[in-house]
């Protein structure tokens, strides 16, 4: 096989991969559990082609040590589960999801997993908005999925069961091919920030990007999420600092973090003190749809077993105890706790709880200097600073800021994105330059993608 056409190989796998942890719903509602099983099959076997063919080189100092503790921590979680047999299957579907990802940070630079994780978005994005267009103007009435794993013969549904609402026409919210205006919202901020970083940097062709940049956005503004705007405003307020910490300069930066510091006692001191207004602006109830006794019922099982956890599971299995009445609303069974770090204390208890958080504060600290620190050449001499260096640290922001309200950080393409930062970011942390985005001069000039990402390491 020719090495451009290895290449080509190795950007549509990276693409369809993302694309398929992004919009994994899209799949099991499309072609049930047992079509879905079969994609993800093809995702596992092309990681491992992917590492077979790229050969990548590590070494042990690379290496995030926190995502090992966690993972062998996670594993022996099965010993003393409640629940073992969906303590295995969970396990193994968080190994499986770590391998596909540490198999992109390793093979590809970051220049190529920025472009394929664009590739991925506009394929999202562009067909949940087709598919709304097809539901509200043809079928004109809310769509339930292909393979429903619920009676769809019963003679009330809940809205939550439905593929599309039919709401394209009146404004949204729309859920998209994900069947989630969360998620299809969380989507569309990936794009805003993936597709704005790469025409900041010139990596990206300007009609090209200021197009996708508005799909991005006006998906964002069609789901009307709550949730996910908070988080924008939080990445927001990211971009700004990071911007700002770069003006200043390693020297100068300590006035930097007093103002983040205020800026967090004053976010939280204002968000209690206009705390219903602020439901009534987002249309939200005073137990933020449920979520409240939702988070009641965990905290309740984290009492019970603090330490240790109940044992690992990932996205909660409903045909075990307690999962399949331990959250339920309006007819509806949840599989989450609605926030991430319950979601581990409950499963791994505080040990593992500890673990998460040594993977994320790793990941974000590393981002953070890389984000803000003069680049160097290979010679140690100082270069511009890249647009493209933000977007590990944007990412990683709005991945925390979701994980308040949702639990998506621990499967699929959350965890991909946070392992994926995190091995990436630690293997720049000993090289001179921090997660540049390769010139399109340089990727249509004559030099081939293996070429682009050998120079990038």
């Amino acid at each position: 096989m020719s090495p451009a056409r290895r290449n080509a190989l190795i950007g549509a796998y990276a693409t369809f991969a993302l694309f398929t942890l992004l919009a994994g719903q899209f799949w099991r509602n499309l072609l049930g559990w047992w079509g879905f099983g079969i994609v993800a099959g093809l995702v596992l076997v092309g990681a491992i082609w992917l590492v077979v063919a790229t050969r990548p080189r590590w070494t042990w100092r690379r290496v995030p040590k926190s995502t090992l503790v966690f993972l062998v921590f996670a594993t022996l979680s099965i010993a003393w589960s409640l629940y073992p047999g969906a303590s295995a299957l969970g396990v193994a579907l968080t190994l499986v999801t770590t391998f596909v990802a540490v198999s992109l940070a390793l093979s590809l630079s970051w220049s190529e997993i920025v472009r394929s994780l664009g590739a991925a978005i506009k394929w999202v994005l562009a067909l949940s908005l087709l598919f709304e267009f097809w539901v509200a103007a043809f079928l004109r009435e809310p769509l339930l999925p292909n393979f429903p794993d619920f009676d769809p013969n019963a003679e009330k549904i809940p809205m939550a069961f439905y593929w599309s609402r039919a709401l394209l026409f009146d404004g949204g919210p729309i859920e998209g091919i994900v069947a989630s205006r969360n998620l299809l919202a969380m989507t569309a901020l990936f794009g805003l920030i993936v597709f704005g970083t790469m025409l900041a940097a010139g990596t990206m062709r300007r009609v090209s990007g200021i197009f996708w940049l508005v799909v991005a956005g006006a998906v964002f503004a069609l789901t009307r999420s709550a949730t996910v705007i908070l988080v924008a405003v939080v990445v927001l307020v990211a971009l700004g600092f990071a911007l700002w910490a770069r003006r200043m300069g390693p020297e100068r930066r300590r006035g930097v973090y007093w103002a983040a510091g205020g800026a967090l006692v004053a976010s939280v001191t204002l968000l209690a003190v206009f705390w219903n207004r602020l439901l009534e602006l987002f249309g939200k109830g005073e137990d933020l749809t449920g979520r409240l006794d939702i988070w009641e019922s965990v905290i309740g099982m984290i009492g019970e077993r603090p330490i240790a956890g109940w044992g690992w599971v990932g996205y909660w299995n409903p045909f075990v105890e307690p999962f399949s009445d331990l959250a339920v609303r309006k007819g509806v069974v949840y599989l989450q706790a609605h926030n991430a770090w319950l979601d581990v204390w409950m499963q791994l208890g505080l040990i593992g709880l500890i673990a998460f958080a040594a993977i994320v504060i790793g990941a974000l600290w590393r981002s953070w200097f890389l984000a803000v620190d003069r680049p160097m050449d290979v010679s140690g001499r100082p270069i511009p600073y890249s647009p493209a260096a933000l977007l590990p640290l944007l990412v990683l922001v709005a991945l925390i800021g979701q994980s308040l309200a949702e639990s998506r950080i621990l499967v699929e393409s959350g965890w991909v994105l946070l392992i994926a930062i995190a091995w990436a970011t630690k293997r720049r942390q000993w090289e001179h330059e921090p997660l540049p985005a390769a010139p399109r001069a340089k990727r249509f000039g004559g030099l081939d993608a293996q070429s682009v990402r050998d120079g990038a390491r």
